[in-house]
């Protein structure tokens, strides 16, 4: 019980934390982490798949990636428990190799493209899945975060859409990839349902071929 509590609550916490750290410490010793970043087909660029998503250029940057994170977090590893490292490490690592090939020749950095991958692993596994649980949650991740679309568009000076819209098309890749982990829970009362009752059975005899039809 202890574990799973520790899974559910305090893992999606660490991220969002090491972010404000990373970022806290930038701003106490006037650092700057920026050439961090993923620069496009640049050799000295491939650090940024790695270290991009923790970067930050202020805090008005900083603070509109946290909360997402947090509550897409959570919908993640509560969800979807057993897929829920998988599609992180996926995620993470596919949107910035994406970025690294096919981006605009710029350092691109933040955990933006982490939420975009988490609204579509979110709410494509609802499409995947087809079941009642995914389905749900799809629609409430869409109600909250539907807006995000436009962010995968080019147009917005300073904005790395491309990080965005790779780290969507991460986020439907592990939807699919990972669709048959995490079932959707059966309860007790859906057994029961499915349940014959023998005394509702009509049998009948076939003397041709000498056996009971129920």
């Amino acid at each position: 019980m202890q574990n799973i509590l520790r899974k559910t609550f305090l893992t999606p916490l660490i991220f969002p934390s090491l972010i404000w750290i990373v970022y806290l410490v930038s701003v106490i010793f006037n650092l700057s982490f920026v050439t961090l970043g993923v620069l496009p087909r640049e050799i000295s660029g491939l650090v940024g798949i790695f270290f991009s998503p923790i970067i930050h250029e202020n805090f008005s940057h900083l603070f509109s990636n946290t909360l997402p994170l947090i509550v897409l977090g959570y919908g993640v590893f509560y969800f979807y428990p057993h897929a829920a490292y998988k599609v992180i490490l996926l995620v993470y690592l596919l949107t910035g190799t994406l970025v690294w090939l096919f981006a605009r020749a710029a350092y691109h950095i933040g955990a933006s493209g982490i939420v975009y991958g988490f609204v579509a692993f979110i709410f494509f596994s609802g499409l995947f899945r087809r079941d009642n649980k995914s389905i749900s949650l799809s629609l409430v991740v869409i109600f909250l975060y539907g807006g995000l679309v436009w962010g995968i568009f080019p147009g917005q000076k300073n904005i790395s859409w491309e990080s965005h819209a790779f780290g969507a098309l991460s986020g439907i890749i592990s939807a699919f990839i990972y669709r048959k982990i995490d079932p959707p829970k059966k309860y007790d009362w859906e057994d029961e349902e499915n349940k014959v009752d023998p005394r509702t059975l009509e049998v009948s005899y076939d003397p041709e071929k000498n056996k009971f039809n129920l």
